[in-house]
């Protein structure tokens, strides 16, 4: 398999990962009074969560896009994902939704995209270059 090929594939799902992400942040942060009556009132869950999952979506998002430690920014990410899974959708909505809700297909997808982000890594115009066993030259190729 050519490691250029490669490499760019994980270069645009850092790019899509990182945006999708950090676009949820953002709109988290922006309202986060809302944010937060929605993780104690409707989740049951401490307003503190809702903080500390902004926080992450906007900075491990912004990361992933960088190339900024993609491993472990995708891992955060992740768990951000399993987290929104369990404690919101798989009890309220379901698979494709209830016609209020969106399903969780799309959470399973950017979870599926932080694990493998989180397994490979991503050093095409990245910040950080992790080490991995794709070296530069297998890359300019």
């Amino acid at each position: 398999m050519d490691t250029k090929q490669v490499e760019w594939g994980l270069f645009v799902g850092r790019l899509v990962l990182g945006a999708i992400m950090f676009a949820h942040g953002v709109q988290k942060l922006m309202n986060m009074g809302g944010t937060v009556n929605m993780f104690q009132d409707m989740l049951g869950l401490p307003g503190f969560l809702a903080y500390m999952t902004a926080g992450i979506e906007v900075l491990a998002g912004l990361a992933v896009i960088l190339g900024l430690y993609t491993r472990i920014s995708s891992l955060l990410l992740g768990f951000v994902m399993v987290g929104a899974i369990v404690t919101v959708k798989l009890p309220m909505v379901g698979f494709f939704g209830n016609g209020q809700m969106a399903g969780w297909e799309l959470d399973l997808a950017l979870l599926g995209l932080s694990v493998v982000l989180t397994l490979s890594g991503s050093r095409f115009l990245a910040i950080t270059k992790e080490k991995t066993k794709r070296t530069s030259e297998q890359l300019s190729a």
